[in-house]
Protein backbone atom coordinates (compact mmCIF):
# COMPACT_ATOMS: atom_id res chain seq x y z
CA UNK A 1 0.00 0.00 0.00
CA UNK A 2 2.80 2.77 0.81
CA UNK A 3 4.51 1.76 -2.06
CA UNK A 4 1.05 2.50 -4.49
CA UNK A 5 0.67 5.51 -2.59
CA UNK A 6 4.21 7.09 -3.66
CA UNK A 7 3.31 5.69 -6.73
CA UNK A 8 0.24 8.08 -7.45
CA UNK A 9 2.20 10.90 -5.72
CA UNK A 10 4.87 11.06 -8.31
CA UNK A 11 2.47 10.30 -11.01
CA UNK A 12 0.16 13.24 -9.57
CA UNK A 13 2.92 15.51 -9.21
CA UNK A 14 4.26 14.40 -12.95
CA UNK A 15 1.01 14.82 -14.65
CA UNK A 16 0.66 18.54 -12.79
CA UNK A 17 3.92 19.60 -14.17
CA UNK A 18 2.73 18.23 -17.70
CA UNK A 19 -0.50 20.14 -17.69
CA UNK A 20 1.40 23.98 -16.48
CA UNK A 21 3.76 23.21 -19.36
CA UNK A 22 1.04 22.42 -21.90
CA UNK A 23 -0.35 25.86 -20.02
CA UNK A 24 2.38 27.91 -20.95
CA UNK A 25 2.77 26.49 -24.39
CA UNK A 26 -1.25 27.03 -25.26
CA UNK A 27 -0.92 30.57 -23.91
CA UNK A 28 2.43 31.77 -26.12
CA UNK A 29 1.52 29.76 -29.40
CA UNK A 30 0.83 32.40 -32.03
CA UNK A 31 -1.05 29.77 -34.20
CA UNK A 32 -4.51 28.57 -33.70
CA UNK A 33 -4.18 25.04 -34.23
CA UNK A 34 -1.08 24.53 -31.92
CA UNK A 35 -2.58 26.83 -29.36
CA UNK A 36 -6.12 24.49 -29.76
CA UNK A 37 -3.65 21.21 -29.63
CA UNK A 38 -1.49 22.38 -25.98
CA UNK A 39 -4.81 23.57 -24.29
CA UNK A 40 -6.18 20.20 -25.25
CA UNK A 41 -3.25 18.56 -23.69
CA UNK A 42 -3.56 20.41 -20.67
CA UNK A 43 -7.05 18.86 -19.87
CA UNK A 44 -5.70 15.80 -20.69
CA UNK A 45 -3.65 16.43 -18.03
CA UNK A 46 -5.74 17.57 -15.72
CA UNK A 47 -7.93 14.81 -16.36
CA UNK A 48 -5.35 12.43 -15.13
CA UNK A 49 -4.58 14.30 -12.12
CA UNK A 50 -8.06 14.76 -10.95
CA UNK A 51 -8.45 11.17 -11.65
CA UNK A 52 -5.40 10.03 -9.75
CA UNK A 53 -6.20 12.60 -6.93
CA UNK A 54 -9.73 10.62 -6.73
CA UNK A 55 -7.87 7.44 -6.77
CA UNK A 56 -5.97 8.75 -3.57
CA UNK A 57 -8.69 10.21 -1.56
CA UNK A 58 -10.79 7.02 -2.00
CA UNK A 59 -8.36 4.05 -1.77
CA UNK A 60 -5.63 5.56 0.32
CA UNK A 61 -7.64 6.67 3.35
CA UNK A 62 -10.65 5.55 5.63
CA UNK A 63 -13.77 5.88 4.17
CA UNK A 64 -15.63 8.73 5.49
CA UNK A 65 -18.57 10.01 3.32
CA UNK A 66 -17.33 13.42 2.80
CA UNK A 67 -13.87 11.97 1.29
CA UNK A 68 -16.00 9.56 -0.81
CA UNK A 69 -18.02 12.34 -2.04
CA UNK A 70 -14.92 14.76 -2.60
CA UNK A 71 -13.51 11.79 -4.46
CA UNK A 72 -16.25 11.15 -6.22
CA UNK A 73 -16.60 14.48 -7.60
CA UNK A 74 -12.93 15.09 -8.28
CA UNK A 75 -13.33 11.61 -10.65
CA UNK A 76 -16.12 12.74 -12.04
CA UNK A 77 -14.57 16.68 -13.40
CA UNK A 78 -11.54 13.83 -14.11
CA UNK A 79 -13.16 11.71 -16.64
CA UNK A 80 -15.22 15.06 -18.12
CA UNK A 81 -11.40 16.69 -18.47
CA UNK A 82 -10.13 13.49 -20.11
CA UNK A 83 -12.64 12.92 -22.66
CA UNK A 84 -13.34 16.89 -23.20
CA UNK A 85 -9.22 16.94 -24.06
CA UNK A 86 -9.31 13.79 -26.20
CA UNK A 87 -12.53 15.31 -28.45
CA UNK A 88 -10.65 18.30 -28.99
CA UNK A 89 -7.66 16.87 -29.23
CA UNK A 90 -8.91 15.04 -32.37
CA UNK A 91 -10.54 17.73 -33.83
CA UNK A 92 -7.30 20.19 -33.47
CA UNK A 93 -4.93 17.64 -35.17
CA UNK A 94 -7.64 17.01 -38.26
CA UNK A 95 -7.21 20.73 -39.05
CA UNK A 96 -5.73 22.05 -41.94
CA UNK A 97 -3.22 24.37 -41.74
Amino acid sequence: MFILFWALIVAIAASSVMSVVFSFKSRRSADLKSRGVYAARTNICMGITLILLAFVQMLMFSGSTLRLIVGAVFLLLGLFNLFAGMRNHSIYRAMKG
